[in-house]
């Protein structure tokens, strides 16, 4: 070991005890060397070509990052996309849509309600749906609200009373224009129709 960092020590110091350093001495050789290598700022390493403004140089023969192409999308193209939607939904709806079908339901629905609901409630709905037939004969309704309508019916023929209530709400919002004269008949007999008893209502 190098004397220059060993202090004289005491003479009586046994001949086994640990060499004292000199704190200040190996501060003032070393120290302020190290401190000049530890506040320089280490740069990263420049990509070939990048000052250039040329892409990187490929590695091992790989094609460089600008070049590459996406993966081909197999068996997934716009048009296979939209030719799953129909090109014209309304014409659609309505062509499926007849109003003997829907009449049906909703006529079958208010017989059962006769048998115990007032008949002054009755003869209300009757009314609204006779304004709700007019209406669809003299072509005063979508075909939006015809193909609704008809999904109501159809609920109400299962008994699917929260769904075709909800149908029911839906075209309130959407449509109430077209459907706030007649809406509160079918509404009033969706209501009565769910407290009945199910014996009531004859296939």
């Amino acid at each position: 070991m190098n004397d220059r960092f060993i202090n004289p020590g005491n003479q009586e110091r046994g001949w086994n005890d640990p060499p004292q350093f000199s704190y200040g001495y190996q501060k003032d050789s070393c120290g302020l060397k190290q401190a000049c290598i530890l506040n320089k700022r280490a740069h990263l390493p420049q990509l070939a070509g990048s000052e250039s403004g040329l892409s990187p140089t490929p590695v091992d023969g790989q094609t460089p990052l600008k070049d590459r192409k996406p993966p081909p999308m197999h068996g997934i193209t716009p048009t296979s996309v939209c030719s799953r939607i129909p090109s014209n939904p309304t014409v659609t709806a309505e062509s499926e849509t007849c109003l003997e079908d829907v009449k049906a339901p909703l006529y079958w629905t208010l017989s059962a309600c006769r048998q115990t609901v007032k008949k002054q409630i009755c003869d209300d709905v009757e009314r609204r749906l006779k304004l709700f037939e007019d209406m669809w004969i003299n072509g005063k309704l979508s075909a939006l609200v015809k193909h609704r309508m008809h999904g109501l019916s159809q609920d109400l023929k299962r008994k699917n009373w929260d769904a075709a209530d909800e149908i029911h709400r839906g075209l309130m919002v959407d449509h109430v224009s077209e459907v706030s004269q007649w809406m509160v008949g079918v509404k009033h007999l969706i209501a009565e129709a769910r407290s009945l008893n199910p014996d009531l209502f004859q296939s």
